[in-house]
């Protein structure tokens, strides 16, 4: 007695492999990664190969995401441990003395055949480490536990503000921060810390006449984080020095106006006026060239992956995929809303890249990291109803 077998088509093969995929969060990143290239073509196409580079690393993201949507939340929870350690250990060993790359005064760099910044892991690692260990104390939770995930986050914001890389550091704490609040952090606490930081934003703006003052030193923070809160402050103090850089990025916001210069017409962007036109400073090319028109569509791009994000982790089945679906979604959006700012001249400049627009090779990756999270989460969830 014999069988005929019929050979399965490539599709039919693929398809569980395709199968619960998020189609609105994947059309919000393909509309991001749509703007970003057509950006970096404009600022980059005269800067090295700037352009096909970011093409590939969007490529390498789109692999990490496609790889870890695959990986179901249960076997992400088995990774957040070691992950965690070995972004640590990174850290660690790039402050070790000869060890670590410094470029600019920073040493943020470790040459493993290819060069990487371990910070940037630990923009997942930490979130995924806290989802975790709040998973593991379900039901139980005390206030020891939150003082404990406190300590998990505090530790590589140490180690990366030492590099000294303030921005990342501030990342990473807000990610970790996220996930407590998720978590079910109290807003009798959360509320009382918000106050103290409204009230020292006015304090510093109402002193600062006298407290940036050449001869004042500040606390805790180094003499280049005192002069970019000042020159945040009054950038006309220094307008060819430190408050160049938002002076050139808001006059290119402005000159754009309501439709732009027109694609690769930005004189501000071309006439290399912007500094790190093609890294943090994108935004502000992006903006003199399409205008508020433009900014609208970005703005929409990235509103529809933040609420597409958020949506998920209301769904999500667990809480460990809640909690780290929630982190990952708001961090995008503290991404997002820092670049813009700093770029604006509402915030210090801390060199934060704009997702999916800025050039940089380990944030694409973490990037796509993130999203296949989102995807991995989305993806468990259709895959046990049907």
């Amino acid at each position: 007695m014999s069988a005929v077998f019929a050979r399965a088509s490539p599709w039919r093969r693929l398809r569980p492999v395709f199968s619960g995929f998020d189609l609105p969060l994947l059309l919000a990143m393909l509309l991001l990664a749509a703007i970003g290239m057509t950006t970096m073509y404009s600022a980059g196409f005269d800067h090295g190969t700037r352009f096909v580079d970011h093409g590939r690393n969007m490529l390498l993201a789109l692999g990490v995401l496609f790889v870890v949507a695959q990986v179901p939340p249960q076997k992400l929870q088995r990774l957040a441990v070691p992950l965690y350690v070995v972004g640590v250990v990174l850290l660690v060993v790039t402050a070790l003395p000869g060890i670590g790359i410094t470029k600019k005064g920073a040493t943020r760099w470790l040459n493993l055949g290819l060069v990487i910044q371990p910070s940037e892991i630990l923009k997942i690692a930490a979130p995924l480490m806290l989802a975790w260990w709040f998973q593991k104390r379900e039901g139980v939770l005390r206030v020891a536990d939150f003082v404990i995930a406190a300590v998990l986050v505090l530790l590589p914001v140490a180690l990366v503000a030492k590099q000294p890389d303030l921005g990342t550091a501030l990342l990473i704490l807000f990610g970790g921060m996220y996930v407590m609040f998720f978590a079910g952090l109290s807003w009798r606490l959360v509320l009382p810390l918000l106050l103290l930081a409204a009230a020292a934003v006015v304090a510093l703006i109402v002193a600062e006449p006298t407290i940036c003052q050449p001869d004042i030193q500040w606390p805790i923070l180094r003499d280049y984080q005192k002069h970019r809160i000042c020159t945040l402050l009054d950038p006309s103090q220094d307008p060819l020095g430190k408050g160049f850089h938002i002076i050139q990025g808001m006059i290119a916001i402005g000159s754009g106006g309501l439709g732009g210069k027109g694609f690769m017409s930005g004189t501000q962007t071309h006439l290399e006026f912007i500094p790190e036109r093609t890294t943090d400073f994108i935004f502000a090319a992006f903006c003199e060239e399409f205008g508020m028109a433009g900014v609208a569509l970005l703005f929409f791009g990235f509103l529809f992956l933040i609420f597409r994000g958020l949506l998920i982790a209301a769904e999500a089945p667990t809480v460990f995929a809640r909690l780290l679906a929630a982190a990952v979604t708001m961090s995008l959006f503290t991404y997002a809303f820092v670049n813009m700012g700093m770029v604006s001249g509402i915030l210090p400049v801390v060199g934060v890249p704009l997702p999916f627009i800025s050039y940089g090779g380990t944030a694409m990756v973490s990037l796509g990291l993130a999203i296949g999270i989102l995807m991995s989460v989305a993806r468990s969830r259709r895959l046990m109803q049907s």
